[in-house]
């Protein structure tokens, strides 16, 4: 598979001081992928076009679009005390949209792009900004999908926190399967394994929370025994991955023990399931992930993966994980054949 990186420097504008989620974590993540020999294998697409309102009102109301795009004005404000905005950041987040959206274009062109951009989008609902996100990025690109005729569409997230945007935007929906691995108890306090969707959409919500420590072993056994099985049933006719790289062991905001090895392993996983599933069309989208060189060694591992279609071994496993992956697949036994 021929991958991607989709980025721009006005990623940077989005200016939020002194914060975990800083100015320069896409740029750190490029700096450190030119200096590899990955760089010339990866297709580099640049200055993805804004999303619209309009894209952004398939996900988000206008009472929400309408507040971030008036809090940006003049210096800017916190919309809580983790969600900050300035100046440029109603420009930035729909850039941000933007690059999402395009990630999905790219499947015209045989690739499998990693969305680098920021502000990152899974905690984002649709009448509220949370958690570093303004608008939701993924769930945008997943609802144009259906708008542009997919009736399948599955969102794998794999950041350290439950995407609770996502999964609020997509509680009641059956052509959107969710499915999240995510430290718990942990920010913002969501997704327990008992919220499975509600409505038509009961069932197409899959929620591992999973205890502090967690590892490589662990994450692929959540894959192996829950998603795997459940995504295969659900054959989607596309794949989005909110790829939040804090559940690397040197990440601040999480207490997870993934290594570089583990998150190749999590992508060779959804390298498989697009191949037999979804003719390819995969793409990962960043969300977390907030030491500079840990989430740049995550992505690299993730993009020499997709490249090379193989990835190094990685072990371990703990129980207190394994009783929470059980845990998860007998709840989804009501669904699925797990």
């Amino acid at each position: 598979m021929k991958p991607a990186i989709i980025w721009d420097e006005a990623y940077a504008e989005h200016d939020t001081g002194e914060h975990p989620e800083g100015a320069d974590r896409v740029t750190a993540l490029l700096e450190h992928l030119e200096r590899t020999d990955l760089w010339d294998r990866l297709t580099v697409v640049k200055s993805p076009e804004p999303a619209t309102e309009e894209d952004v009102l398939l996900v988000h109301t206008p009472a929400h679009l309408a507040m971030v795009k008036r809090a940006a004005q003049g210096k800017g404000t916190w919309l809580d005390p983790d969600t900050h905005v300035s100046p440029r950041s109603y420009e930035v987040a729909l850039l941000s949209v933007g690059g999402a959206l395009l990630a999905t274009e790219l499947w015209e062109d045989g690739l499998v792009p990693f969305a680098a951009i920021r502000p990152p989008g899974h905690h984002a609902t649709p009448d509220r900004a949370m958690g570093f996100c303004l608008f939701n990025n993924i769930a945008i690109a997943a609802a144009r999908l259906l708008q542009q005729g997919y009736e399948r569409v599955a969102i794998l997230d794999w950041d350290v926190h439950h995407g609770n945007g996502t999964q609020a935007a997509f509680y009641a929906e059956p052509r959107v399967l969710f499915a999240s691995a995510h430290q718990w108890p942990h920010y913002p306090g969501s997704g327990f394994f008992t919220e499975c969707g509600e409505g038509a959409g009961e069932g197409f919500t899959v929620n591992v929370p999973l205890p502090a420590g967690a590892d490589d072993g662990d994450y692929q056994s959540a894959f192996d025994v829950v998603f795997d099985p459940i995504v295969r049933q659900f054959r989607p006719q596309a794949i989005l991955v909110s790829a939040g790289e804090d559940i690397h062991r040197d990440d601040p905001l999480g207490d997870m023990r993934v290594d570089e090895a583990g998150f190749a392993q999590l992508a060779l996983r959804c390298v498989r399931l697009a191949q037999d599933l979804c003719d390819g069309r995969l793409a990962f989208v960043l969300e977390g992930g907030y030491d500079r060189r840990a989430t740049a060694r995550a992505v690299e591992a993730v993009l020499r993966t997709v490249a090379d279609e193989t990835a190094p071994e990685a072990g371990g496993g703990t129980e207190r994980a394994a009783a929470a992956v059980a845990r998860a697949r007998e709840v989804q036994s009501a669904y699925w054949d797990v």
